[in-house]
Protein backbone atom coordinates (compact mmCIF):
# COMPACT_ATOMS: atom_id res chain seq x y z
CA UNK A 1 0.00 0.00 0.00
CA UNK A 2 1.27 3.59 -1.17
CA UNK A 3 1.65 6.13 1.18
CA UNK A 4 -1.32 8.48 -0.31
CA UNK A 5 -3.75 4.98 -0.29
CA UNK A 6 -2.80 4.96 3.92
CA UNK A 7 -5.94 5.50 6.59
CA UNK A 8 -3.54 8.68 8.24
CA UNK A 9 -3.78 10.21 4.44
CA UNK A 10 -6.63 12.67 4.22
CA UNK A 11 -6.66 12.00 0.62
CA UNK A 12 -7.44 8.18 1.23
CA UNK A 13 -11.12 9.39 2.29
CA UNK A 14 -11.50 11.28 -0.81
CA UNK A 15 -11.03 8.55 -3.25
CA UNK A 16 -12.77 5.86 -1.20
CA UNK A 17 -15.73 7.75 -2.38
CA UNK A 18 -14.77 8.74 -5.87
CA UNK A 19 -18.09 7.13 -7.29
CA UNK A 20 -20.55 8.71 -4.80
CA UNK A 21 -18.34 12.17 -5.63
CA UNK A 22 -18.55 11.58 -9.41
CA UNK A 23 -22.38 11.99 -8.51
CA UNK A 24 -21.74 14.81 -6.65
CA UNK A 25 -19.76 16.36 -9.47
CA UNK A 26 -22.26 15.73 -11.96
CA UNK A 27 -24.94 17.31 -10.19
CA UNK A 28 -23.38 20.06 -8.85
CA UNK A 29 -21.81 21.33 -11.85
CA UNK A 30 -25.49 21.07 -13.33
CA UNK A 31 -26.98 22.95 -10.59
CA UNK A 32 -24.25 25.78 -10.35
CA UNK A 33 -24.32 25.87 -13.36
CA UNK A 34 -27.90 26.43 -13.83
CA UNK A 35 -27.50 29.73 -11.01
CA UNK A 36 -26.91 31.81 -13.96
CA UNK A 37 -30.00 31.27 -15.62
CA UNK A 38 -31.72 33.24 -12.18
CA UNK A 39 -29.85 36.93 -12.66
CA UNK A 40 -31.10 36.83 -16.80
CA UNK A 41 -34.14 35.42 -16.06
CA UNK A 42 -34.60 38.51 -13.76
CA UNK A 43 -33.53 40.63 -16.25
CA UNK A 44 -35.13 39.62 -18.81
CA UNK A 45 -38.69 40.00 -16.87
CA UNK A 46 -37.45 43.08 -16.02
CA UNK A 47 -37.14 44.83 -19.43
CA UNK A 48 -40.46 42.44 -20.61
CA UNK A 49 -42.23 44.43 -17.77
CA UNK A 50 -40.91 47.73 -19.30
CA UNK A 51 -41.43 47.03 -22.41
CA UNK A 52 -45.08 45.66 -21.66
CA UNK A 53 -45.55 49.09 -19.83
CA UNK A 54 -44.74 50.67 -23.04
CA UNK A 55 -47.08 49.00 -25.20
CA UNK A 56 -44.01 46.65 -26.75
CA UNK A 57 -45.59 43.52 -25.45
CA UNK A 58 -48.06 41.72 -24.99
CA UNK A 59 -48.82 39.75 -21.45
CA UNK A 60 -49.02 36.62 -22.11
CA UNK A 61 -45.07 36.90 -23.56
CA UNK A 62 -44.81 37.27 -19.96
CA UNK A 63 -46.29 34.78 -18.40
CA UNK A 64 -44.22 32.33 -20.99
CA UNK A 65 -40.56 33.73 -19.80
CA UNK A 66 -42.39 33.31 -16.01
CA UNK A 67 -43.23 29.98 -16.96
CA UNK A 68 -39.70 28.66 -18.37
CA UNK A 69 -38.36 30.79 -15.51
CA UNK A 70 -40.42 28.27 -12.73
CA UNK A 71 -39.17 25.27 -15.12
CA UNK A 72 -35.57 26.36 -15.13
CA UNK A 73 -35.42 26.54 -11.18
CA UNK A 74 -37.40 23.61 -10.34
CA UNK A 75 -34.47 22.14 -12.77
CA UNK A 76 -31.87 24.05 -10.88
CA UNK A 77 -33.19 23.09 -7.71
CA UNK A 78 -33.55 19.19 -8.23
CA UNK A 79 -29.68 18.90 -9.33
CA UNK A 80 -29.20 20.93 -5.59
CA UNK A 81 -31.52 18.19 -3.53
CA UNK A 82 -29.37 15.33 -5.52
CA UNK A 83 -25.63 17.14 -5.19
CA UNK A 84 -26.83 17.70 -1.56
CA UNK A 85 -28.10 14.16 -0.96
CA UNK A 86 -24.57 12.55 -2.17
CA UNK A 87 -22.77 15.35 -0.33
CA UNK A 88 -24.32 14.21 2.88
CA UNK A 89 -23.73 10.25 1.84
CA UNK A 90 -20.41 10.83 1.44
CA UNK A 91 -19.96 12.98 5.14
CA UNK A 92 -21.75 9.96 6.64
CA UNK A 93 -19.24 7.38 4.54
CA UNK A 94 -16.64 9.42 5.39
CA UNK A 95 -17.74 9.46 9.22
CA UNK A 96 -18.17 5.89 9.19
CA UNK A 97 -14.76 4.76 7.70
CA UNK A 98 -12.90 6.75 9.65
CA UNK A 99 -14.40 6.25 13.27
CA UNK A 100 -13.94 2.19 12.43
CA UNK A 101 -10.30 3.15 11.96
CA UNK A 102 -10.20 4.71 14.66
CA UNK A 103 -12.18 1.38 16.43
CA UNK A 104 -9.15 -0.70 15.30
CA UNK A 105 -6.22 1.73 16.08
CA UNK A 106 -7.57 1.91 19.61
CA UNK A 107 -8.01 -1.89 19.96
CA UNK A 108 -4.78 -2.43 19.39
CA UNK A 109 -2.91 -0.24 21.91
CA UNK A 110 -1.74 -1.37 24.87
CA UNK A 111 -3.71 -1.45 28.07
CA UNK A 112 -2.08 1.30 29.67
CA UNK A 113 -2.10 3.75 26.56
CA UNK A 114 -5.61 3.96 27.17
CA UNK A 115 -5.79 5.52 30.78
CA UNK A 116 -8.20 8.36 30.84
CA UNK A 117 -10.51 6.38 27.80
CA UNK A 118 -13.28 8.32 28.33
CA UNK A 119 -12.05 11.37 27.81
CA UNK A 120 -9.83 10.17 25.34
CA UNK A 121 -12.70 9.48 23.33
CA UNK A 122 -14.63 12.07 23.72
CA UNK A 123 -12.07 14.08 22.35
CA UNK A 124 -11.35 11.93 19.39
CA UNK A 125 -14.99 11.61 18.14
CA UNK A 126 -15.40 15.20 18.79
CA UNK A 127 -12.22 15.85 16.24
CA UNK A 128 -13.55 13.06 14.16
CA UNK A 129 -16.56 14.94 13.38
CA UNK A 130 -14.96 18.07 13.31
CA UNK A 131 -12.85 16.78 10.12
CA UNK A 132 -16.34 15.21 8.70
CA UNK A 133 -18.03 18.79 8.80
CA UNK A 134 -14.64 20.14 7.20
CA UNK A 135 -14.45 17.74 4.09
CA UNK A 136 -18.31 17.91 4.04
CA UNK A 137 -17.94 21.90 3.44
CA UNK A 138 -15.02 21.51 1.34
CA UNK A 139 -17.23 18.85 -1.13
CA UNK A 140 -20.05 21.09 -0.86
CA UNK A 141 -18.25 24.76 -1.64
CA UNK A 142 -16.02 23.17 -4.44
CA UNK A 143 -19.31 23.89 -6.56
CA UNK A 144 -21.82 25.80 -4.04
CA UNK A 145 -19.00 28.46 -4.59
CA UNK A 146 -15.87 27.74 -6.80
CA UNK A 147 -17.83 26.47 -9.72
CA UNK A 148 -20.56 29.33 -9.67
CA UNK A 149 -18.07 31.73 -8.93
CA UNK A 150 -17.15 31.08 -12.46
CA UNK A 151 -20.32 30.74 -14.25
CA UNK A 152 -21.40 34.41 -12.28
CA UNK A 153 -17.89 35.40 -14.03
CA UNK A 154 -18.01 34.68 -16.92
CA UNK A 155 -21.71 36.33 -17.60
CA UNK A 156 -19.73 39.63 -16.02
CA UNK A 157 -17.55 39.25 -18.54
CA UNK A 158 -19.34 38.47 -21.42
CA UNK A 159 -21.17 41.84 -20.50
CA UNK A 160 -18.46 44.62 -19.60
CA UNK A 161 -15.07 43.24 -19.25
CA UNK A 162 -13.89 47.02 -17.71
CA UNK A 163 -16.64 47.01 -14.98
CA UNK A 164 -16.23 43.57 -13.91
CA UNK A 165 -12.30 43.89 -13.38
CA UNK A 166 -13.45 47.27 -11.54
CA UNK A 167 -16.23 46.02 -9.57
CA UNK A 168 -14.18 42.38 -8.66
CA UNK A 169 -11.29 44.55 -6.89
CA UNK A 170 -13.53 44.08 -3.92
CA UNK A 171 -14.08 40.25 -3.04
CA UNK A 172 -10.50 39.24 -2.97
CA UNK A 173 -10.00 41.62 -0.28
CA UNK A 174 -12.40 39.70 1.77
CA UNK A 175 -10.31 36.68 1.03
CA UNK A 176 -6.67 38.20 2.07
CA UNK A 177 -8.62 39.29 5.48
CA UNK A 178 -9.96 36.03 6.01
CA UNK A 179 -6.51 34.32 5.49
CA UNK A 180 -4.96 37.05 7.56
CA UNK A 181 -7.36 36.10 9.91
CA UNK A 182 -6.96 32.22 9.90
CA UNK A 183 -3.98 32.05 12.68
CA UNK A 184 -6.29 33.69 14.84
CA UNK A 185 -9.05 31.18 13.93
CA UNK A 186 -6.92 28.52 14.37
CA UNK A 187 -5.90 29.63 18.01
CA UNK A 188 -9.28 30.52 19.49
CA UNK A 189 -10.61 27.20 17.91
CA UNK A 190 -7.97 25.01 19.56
CA UNK A 191 -7.92 26.80 22.59
CA UNK A 192 -11.96 26.47 22.90
CA UNK A 193 -11.30 22.35 22.30
CA UNK A 194 -8.76 21.96 24.45
CA UNK A 195 -10.85 23.46 27.28
CA UNK A 196 -14.01 21.20 26.11
CA UNK A 197 -11.53 18.23 26.94
CA UNK A 198 -11.03 19.83 30.35
CA UNK A 199 -14.71 20.28 31.02
CA UNK A 200 -15.68 16.29 29.64
CA UNK A 201 -12.70 14.78 32.13
CA UNK A 202 -13.90 17.25 34.66
CA UNK A 203 -17.47 15.81 34.48
CA UNK A 204 -16.41 12.65 34.34
CA UNK A 205 -14.75 12.87 37.32
CA UNK A 206 -17.09 14.50 39.65
CA UNK A 207 -20.28 11.84 38.88
CA UNK A 208 -17.22 9.16 39.31
CA UNK A 209 -16.40 10.51 42.74
CA UNK A 210 -20.07 12.22 43.72
CA UNK A 211 -20.38 9.56 46.82
CA UNK A 212 -16.56 9.81 47.87
CA UNK A 213 -16.84 14.36 48.03
CA UNK A 214 -20.11 13.67 49.46
CA UNK A 215 -18.79 11.27 52.68
CA UNK A 216 -15.33 13.85 53.36
CA UNK A 217 -17.87 17.03 52.98
CA UNK A 218 -15.51 18.07 49.97
CA UNK A 219 -18.89 18.66 47.37
CA UNK A 220 -18.09 22.66 47.63
CA UNK A 221 -14.52 22.62 46.91
CA UNK A 222 -15.05 20.25 44.27
CA UNK A 223 -18.02 21.87 42.63
CA UNK A 224 -15.97 25.56 43.11
CA UNK A 225 -13.23 23.99 40.98
CA UNK A 226 -15.70 22.13 38.36
CA UNK A 227 -17.25 25.91 38.29
CA UNK A 228 -13.54 27.04 37.32
CA UNK A 229 -13.52 24.62 34.30
CA UNK A 230 -16.97 25.22 33.39
CA UNK A 231 -16.55 29.27 33.18
CA UNK A 232 -13.41 28.91 31.18
CA UNK A 233 -15.13 26.40 28.82
CA UNK A 234 -17.82 29.15 28.32
CA UNK A 235 -15.28 31.77 27.61
CA UNK A 236 -13.12 30.11 25.12
CA UNK A 237 -16.19 28.80 23.05
CA UNK A 238 -17.56 32.28 22.62
CA UNK A 239 -14.50 33.64 21.97
CA UNK A 240 -13.77 30.58 19.35
CA UNK A 241 -17.31 31.55 17.80
CA UNK A 242 -17.29 34.97 17.36
CA UNK A 243 -13.87 35.00 15.47
CA UNK A 244 -15.29 32.20 13.40
CA UNK A 245 -19.04 34.11 12.85
CA UNK A 246 -18.57 37.39 13.77
CA UNK A 247 -16.49 38.32 10.80
CA UNK A 248 -18.84 36.68 8.19
CA UNK A 249 -20.97 39.76 8.03
CA UNK A 250 -17.68 42.04 7.56
CA UNK A 251 -16.48 39.92 4.38
CA UNK A 252 -19.84 40.02 2.73
CA UNK A 253 -20.20 43.98 3.14
CA UNK A 254 -16.66 44.17 1.76
CA UNK A 255 -17.56 42.24 -1.40
CA UNK A 256 -20.32 43.95 -1.89
CA UNK A 257 -18.75 47.08 -2.12
CA UNK A 258 -18.60 47.19 -5.86
CA UNK A 259 -21.89 47.63 -6.31
CA UNK A 260 -20.98 51.42 -5.98
CA UNK A 261 -19.03 50.85 -8.92
CA UNK A 262 -21.73 48.85 -11.05
CA UNK A 263 -24.59 51.72 -10.07
CA UNK A 264 -22.75 54.67 -11.52
CA UNK A 265 -20.19 53.04 -14.36
CA UNK A 266 -23.54 50.81 -14.85
CA UNK A 267 -25.86 53.79 -14.84
CA UNK A 268 -23.75 55.46 -17.79
CA UNK A 269 -24.05 52.17 -20.12
CA UNK A 270 -27.43 52.75 -19.77
CA UNK A 271 -28.05 56.11 -20.76
CA UNK A 272 -25.44 55.40 -23.28
CA UNK A 273 -22.57 57.47 -22.28
CA UNK A 274 -20.80 54.16 -20.57
CA UNK A 275 -18.56 51.63 -21.77
CA UNK A 276 -20.89 49.25 -23.40
CA UNK A 277 -24.63 49.93 -24.27
CA UNK A 278 -26.98 48.55 -22.17
CA UNK A 279 -30.40 48.26 -21.82
CA UNK A 280 -32.67 47.70 -18.80
CA UNK A 281 -32.01 43.94 -18.91
CA UNK A 282 -28.24 43.81 -19.09
CA UNK A 283 -27.75 46.21 -16.35
CA UNK A 284 -30.43 43.83 -13.85
CA UNK A 285 -28.86 41.19 -14.81
CA UNK A 286 -25.11 41.91 -14.23
CA UNK A 287 -25.99 43.77 -10.66
CA UNK A 288 -27.93 40.63 -9.72
CA UNK A 289 -24.89 38.64 -10.67
CA UNK A 290 -22.55 40.44 -8.82
CA UNK A 291 -24.29 40.61 -5.92
CA UNK A 292 -25.03 36.49 -5.61
CA UNK A 293 -21.37 36.57 -6.55
CA UNK A 294 -20.69 38.61 -3.76
CA UNK A 295 -22.60 36.73 -1.52
CA UNK A 296 -20.68 33.20 -2.58
CA UNK A 297 -17.51 35.14 -2.38
CA UNK A 298 -18.10 35.76 1.87
CA UNK A 299 -19.10 31.99 1.61
CA UNK A 300 -16.05 31.09 0.49
CA UNK A 301 -14.04 33.20 3.33
CA UNK A 302 -16.54 30.99 5.99
CA UNK A 303 -15.09 28.15 3.77
CA UNK A 304 -11.24 28.34 4.82
CA UNK A 305 -12.28 29.08 8.59
CA UNK A 306 -14.39 25.62 8.55
CA UNK A 307 -11.35 23.82 6.65
CA UNK A 308 -8.69 25.51 8.93
CA UNK A 309 -11.25 24.08 12.45
CA UNK A 310 -11.13 20.43 10.25
CA UNK A 311 -7.15 21.00 10.02
CA UNK A 312 -6.65 21.60 13.99
CA UNK A 313 -8.59 18.42 14.51
CA UNK A 314 -7.11 16.34 11.81
CA UNK A 315 -3.45 17.09 13.07
CA UNK A 316 -5.06 15.80 16.94
CA UNK A 317 -6.40 12.79 15.23
CA UNK A 318 -4.06 11.82 12.44
CA UNK A 319 -1.66 9.20 14.74
CA UNK A 320 -5.14 7.60 15.97
CA UNK A 321 -5.45 6.98 12.13
CA UNK A 322 -2.32 5.53 11.34
CA UNK A 323 -2.83 1.61 9.27
CA UNK A 324 -2.89 -0.99 11.83
CA UNK A 325 -0.81 -3.52 10.89
CA UNK A 326 -2.71 -6.77 11.56
CA UNK A 327 -1.14 -9.70 13.22
CA UNK A 328 -1.35 -13.30 11.05
CA UNK A 329 -3.67 -15.84 12.53
CA UNK A 330 -1.67 -17.80 14.63
CA UNK A 331 -3.08 -21.60 14.74
CA UNK A 332 -2.73 -22.95 18.00
CA UNK A 333 -4.46 -26.77 18.38
CA UNK A 334 -6.67 -27.80 21.69
CA UNK A 335 -4.53 -29.40 24.01
CA UNK A 336 -1.31 -27.79 23.51
CA UNK A 337 0.85 -27.81 26.57
CA UNK A 338 1.65 -24.45 28.02
CA UNK A 339 5.60 -23.86 28.75
CA UNK A 340 7.24 -20.71 30.14
CA UNK A 341 10.89 -20.73 30.53
CA UNK A 342 13.01 -17.93 32.25
CA UNK A 343 10.69 -15.05 31.90
CA UNK A 344 11.78 -11.81 32.86
CA UNK A 345 9.57 -8.63 33.26
CA UNK A 346 9.89 -5.10 34.32
CA UNK A 347 7.56 -2.39 34.08
CA UNK A 348 9.41 0.73 31.65
CA UNK A 349 12.66 2.53 34.12
CA UNK A 350 11.37 0.15 37.14
CA UNK A 351 12.99 -3.05 38.31
CA UNK A 352 12.12 -6.48 37.08
CA UNK A 353 8.82 -7.13 39.19
CA UNK A 354 10.10 -11.15 38.67
CA UNK A 355 12.83 -12.86 36.74
CA UNK A 356 13.14 -16.51 35.36
CA UNK A 357 9.76 -17.68 35.88
CA UNK A 358 10.03 -21.23 34.47
CA UNK A 359 6.97 -23.96 35.07
CA UNK A 360 5.39 -26.35 32.26
CA UNK A 361 1.48 -27.35 32.64
CA UNK A 362 -0.48 -30.03 30.49
CA UNK A 363 -4.06 -30.03 28.96
CA UNK A 364 -6.34 -30.83 31.73
CA UNK A 365 -4.53 -29.37 34.26
CA UNK A 366 -5.27 -26.50 36.59
CA UNK A 367 -2.36 -24.55 38.02
CA UNK A 368 -3.09 -22.61 40.51
CA UNK A 369 -0.93 -18.58 41.47
CA UNK A 370 -0.51 -16.58 44.19
CA UNK A 371 1.17 -14.58 46.65
CA UNK A 372 1.63 -11.21 48.27
CA UNK A 373 -0.60 -8.48 47.58
CA UNK A 374 0.99 -6.73 44.36
CA UNK A 375 3.37 -8.68 44.27
CA UNK A 376 2.64 -9.43 40.18
CA UNK A 377 0.27 -12.28 40.00
CA UNK A 378 -1.90 -10.39 37.86
CA UNK A 379 1.18 -9.41 35.32
CA UNK A 380 1.99 -12.67 35.30
CA UNK A 381 -1.24 -13.80 33.86
CA UNK A 382 -1.29 -10.67 31.30
CA UNK A 383 1.98 -11.44 29.86
CA UNK A 384 0.34 -14.77 28.37
CA UNK A 385 -2.46 -12.85 26.73
CA UNK A 386 0.12 -11.19 24.83
CA UNK A 387 -0.70 -7.63 26.69
CA UNK A 388 2.56 -6.83 27.59
CA UNK A 389 6.67 -7.25 26.20
CA UNK A 390 8.65 -9.35 28.17
CA UNK A 391 12.29 -11.61 27.97
CA UNK A 392 12.68 -15.09 27.82
CA UNK A 393 10.29 -17.81 26.13
CA UNK A 394 6.74 -19.07 26.16
CA UNK A 395 5.39 -21.96 24.78
CA UNK A 396 1.35 -22.62 23.90
CA UNK A 397 2.19 -26.51 21.84
CA UNK A 398 4.05 -25.60 18.63
CA UNK A 399 3.60 -21.71 18.84
CA UNK A 400 5.75 -19.55 20.23
CA UNK A 401 4.31 -16.24 21.44
CA UNK A 402 6.37 -13.08 20.76
CA UNK A 403 8.07 -11.53 23.31
CA UNK A 404 7.22 -7.96 22.17
CA UNK A 405 3.34 -8.70 22.98
CA UNK A 406 0.60 -9.87 20.94
CA UNK A 407 -2.46 -11.29 20.63
CA UNK A 408 -3.25 -14.62 20.26
CA UNK A 409 -6.93 -14.73 20.69
CA UNK A 410 -7.42 -17.93 18.79
CA UNK A 411 -5.45 -19.86 21.83
CA UNK A 412 -5.55 -18.27 25.03
CA UNK A 413 -8.75 -16.99 27.10
CA UNK A 414 -8.32 -14.36 29.66
CA UNK A 415 -11.18 -13.40 32.77
CA UNK A 416 -9.59 -10.29 34.40
CA UNK A 417 -10.33 -9.61 38.25
CA UNK A 418 -12.40 -7.09 37.20
CA UNK A 419 -15.57 -8.22 34.91
CA UNK A 420 -15.68 -6.19 31.74
CA UNK A 421 -19.42 -6.26 30.70
CA UNK A 422 -21.12 -4.02 28.40
CA UNK A 423 -24.78 -2.71 28.20
CA UNK A 424 -26.59 -5.84 26.42
CA UNK A 425 -28.30 -9.00 27.43
CA UNK A 426 -27.17 -11.71 28.88
CA UNK A 427 -26.95 -13.86 25.86
CA UNK A 428 -24.92 -10.92 24.25
CA UNK A 429 -22.06 -10.78 26.82
CA UNK A 430 -21.30 -14.37 27.00
CA UNK A 431 -21.64 -15.17 23.25
CA UNK A 432 -20.44 -11.89 21.68
CA UNK A 433 -21.56 -12.65 18.30
CA UNK A 434 -21.03 -16.62 18.70
CA UNK A 435 -23.85 -18.56 18.24
CA UNK A 436 -24.89 -21.17 20.58
CA UNK A 437 -26.25 -22.82 23.83
CA UNK A 438 -25.32 -21.07 26.38
CA UNK A 439 -27.05 -23.12 29.11
CA UNK A 440 -24.12 -25.63 29.96
CA UNK A 441 -21.72 -22.35 31.15
CA UNK A 442 -24.89 -20.86 32.81
CA UNK A 443 -25.32 -24.46 34.68
CA UNK A 444 -21.28 -24.78 35.27
CA UNK A 445 -21.03 -21.69 36.96
CA UNK A 446 -24.08 -21.71 39.27
CA UNK A 447 -25.84 -18.80 37.95
CA UNK A 448 -28.57 -20.91 35.15
CA UNK A 449 -31.33 -20.76 38.05
CA UNK A 450 -31.06 -16.82 38.96
CA UNK A 451 -31.16 -16.40 35.29
CA UNK A 452 -34.77 -18.08 34.83
CA UNK A 453 -35.83 -15.88 37.26
CA UNK A 454 -35.23 -12.57 35.86
CA UNK A 455 -38.03 -11.05 33.85
CA UNK A 456 -36.31 -12.08 30.07
CA UNK A 457 -34.47 -15.06 31.59
CA UNK A 458 -31.26 -14.68 29.19
CA UNK A 459 -32.52 -11.84 27.61
CA UNK A 460 -32.40 -9.78 30.37
CA UNK A 461 -30.45 -6.34 29.78
CA UNK A 462 -27.76 -5.96 32.05
CA UNK A 463 -27.31 -2.57 31.91
CA UNK A 464 -23.02 -1.04 31.27
CA UNK A 465 -20.70 -2.50 33.43
CA UNK A 466 -23.26 -5.25 34.49
CA UNK A 467 -24.78 -2.41 37.15
CA UNK A 468 -28.38 -4.42 37.43
CA UNK A 469 -26.62 -7.60 38.25
CA UNK A 470 -24.86 -8.44 42.21
CA UNK A 471 -20.82 -8.56 42.20
CA UNK A 472 -21.15 -12.50 42.39
CA UNK A 473 -23.65 -12.38 39.31
CA UNK A 474 -20.91 -10.19 37.10
CA UNK A 475 -17.65 -12.53 38.34
CA UNK A 476 -20.41 -15.33 37.05
CA UNK A 477 -21.07 -14.17 34.18
CA UNK A 478 -17.42 -13.15 33.10
CA UNK A 479 -16.46 -16.82 34.09
CA UNK A 480 -19.34 -18.30 31.73
CA UNK A 481 -18.07 -15.92 29.07
CA UNK A 482 -14.50 -17.41 29.13
CA UNK A 483 -15.85 -20.59 29.37
CA UNK A 484 -18.00 -20.56 26.26
CA UNK A 485 -15.30 -19.39 23.94
CA UNK A 486 -12.86 -22.07 25.45
CA UNK A 487 -9.29 -21.88 24.50
CA UNK A 488 -6.17 -24.24 24.54
CA UNK A 489 -5.02 -21.71 27.58
CA UNK A 490 -7.51 -20.01 29.85
CA UNK A 491 -6.28 -17.74 32.84
CA UNK A 492 -8.48 -17.08 35.18
CA UNK A 493 -7.54 -13.65 37.50
CA UNK A 494 -9.41 -13.89 40.81
CA UNK A 495 -12.73 -16.02 39.19
CA UNK A 496 -14.20 -16.84 42.75
CA UNK A 497 -13.60 -14.01 44.83
CA UNK A 498 -17.44 -13.18 44.94
CA UNK A 499 -18.83 -16.04 45.83
CA UNK A 500 -19.19 -17.54 49.01
CA UNK A 501 -16.84 -21.21 49.12
CA UNK A 502 -19.93 -23.37 48.50
CA UNK A 503 -20.41 -21.95 45.21
CA UNK A 504 -17.18 -21.65 44.69
CA UNK A 505 -16.53 -25.77 44.91
CA UNK A 506 -19.05 -26.50 42.83
CA UNK A 507 -17.84 -24.27 40.04
CA UNK A 508 -14.51 -25.44 40.24
CA UNK A 509 -15.88 -28.86 39.90
CA UNK A 510 -17.50 -27.94 36.96
CA UNK A 511 -14.58 -26.07 35.75
CA UNK A 512 -12.53 -29.32 35.51
CA UNK A 513 -14.76 -31.17 33.52
CA UNK A 514 -15.35 -28.50 31.00
CA UNK A 515 -11.66 -27.54 31.01
CA UNK A 516 -10.16 -30.86 30.77
CA UNK A 517 -8.66 -30.66 27.06
CA UNK A 518 -7.02 -27.04 28.28
CA UNK A 519 -4.00 -25.52 30.47
CA UNK A 520 -6.08 -23.15 33.42
CA UNK A 521 -4.18 -20.47 34.86
CA UNK A 522 -6.16 -19.68 38.20
CA UNK A 523 -4.82 -16.81 40.51
CA UNK A 524 -6.05 -15.92 43.53
CA UNK A 525 -5.26 -14.67 47.00
CA UNK A 526 -7.99 -16.94 48.09
CA UNK A 527 -6.71 -20.62 48.62
CA UNK A 528 -9.49 -22.53 49.68
CA UNK A 529 -9.28 -24.63 46.56
CA UNK A 530 -5.52 -24.77 46.46
CA UNK A 531 -4.63 -28.43 47.58
CA UNK A 532 -7.05 -29.16 44.88
CA UNK A 533 -4.29 -27.65 42.31
CA UNK A 534 -2.33 -29.57 39.78
CA UNK A 535 0.69 -27.57 41.22
CA UNK A 536 0.67 -24.35 42.84
CA UNK A 537 2.69 -20.97 41.88
CA UNK A 538 4.09 -18.81 44.81
CA UNK A 539 5.08 -15.50 43.90
CA UNK A 540 7.40 -13.75 46.27
CA UNK A 541 10.21 -10.91 45.83
CA UNK A 542 10.49 -11.52 42.33
CA UNK A 543 11.00 -15.23 42.26
CA UNK A 544 8.55 -17.86 41.65
CA UNK A 545 8.59 -20.65 43.96
CA UNK A 546 6.57 -24.13 41.73
CA UNK A 547 5.68 -26.85 43.73
CA UNK A 548 2.61 -29.14 44.67
CA UNK A 549 0.33 -27.65 47.44
CA UNK A 550 1.26 -30.18 50.55
CA UNK A 551 5.39 -29.64 49.21
CA UNK A 552 4.81 -25.91 49.53
CA UNK A 553 3.00 -26.17 52.72
CA UNK A 554 6.08 -28.09 54.04
CA UNK A 555 8.98 -25.83 52.54
CA UNK A 556 6.98 -22.32 52.55
CA UNK A 557 6.53 -20.49 56.29
CA UNK A 558 4.67 -17.78 54.36
CA UNK A 559 2.45 -19.88 51.90
CA UNK A 560 1.84 -22.05 54.89
CA UNK A 561 0.96 -19.03 57.08
CA UNK A 562 -1.66 -17.40 54.89
CA UNK A 563 -3.39 -21.15 54.48
CA UNK A 564 -3.69 -21.27 58.24
CA UNK A 565 -5.17 -17.81 58.62
CA UNK A 566 -7.68 -18.44 55.79
CA UNK A 567 -8.72 -21.86 56.96
CA UNK A 568 -9.00 -20.28 60.99
CA UNK A 569 -11.22 -17.68 59.28
CA UNK A 570 -13.33 -19.40 57.46
CA UNK A 571 -14.32 -22.07 60.54
CA UNK A 572 -15.01 -18.92 62.35
CA UNK A 573 -17.36 -17.43 59.68
CA UNK A 574 -19.16 -20.94 59.80
CA UNK A 575 -19.63 -20.56 63.79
Amino acid sequence: MSRRDATDHIGYYFRKEKWTLLVVAATGILYNAGMVAGPWFEGQMVQYLCDILGGNRQAMEMVTLAACYVLTILFVQFMRYLKRLYVRKFANHISKSMKMTLYRNLLHRKQEDLEGAGSMMTKIISDADACVEGMRKFTTEVFDTGVVIIAYLVMLLSYDWKLTLLSMLFPPIAYFLAEQLKAVVTKNVAQSRESSARLNAATLERVTNALTYRVYGQETNRNGAYEKNLTDYEKKAVRANIWENAMQPIYQVISMLGAIAIIWFGGKNVFGTGWSAWNIAAFTTFFSCYQKLAVKSSKAAKLFNAVQKAQVSWKRIKSYLAPVEEEPERSIAAGSALSVQSVTFAYPGRQALFTNVTFAAKPGEVVGLTGKIACGKSTLGKLLTGELPYQGEIFLGDVRFSNEGGRYENGVGYLGHRPELFSGTIEENICMGKPGDIGPVLRAVCIDREVEEFPDGIHTVIGSGGVRLSGGQQARLALARTLYHKKPLMVLDDPFSAVDLETETRIFANLRVLAKDSVVLLISHRLSLFPQMDRVLWLEDGTVTVASHGELIQKNVHYRTLCEAQRKEAASDEN
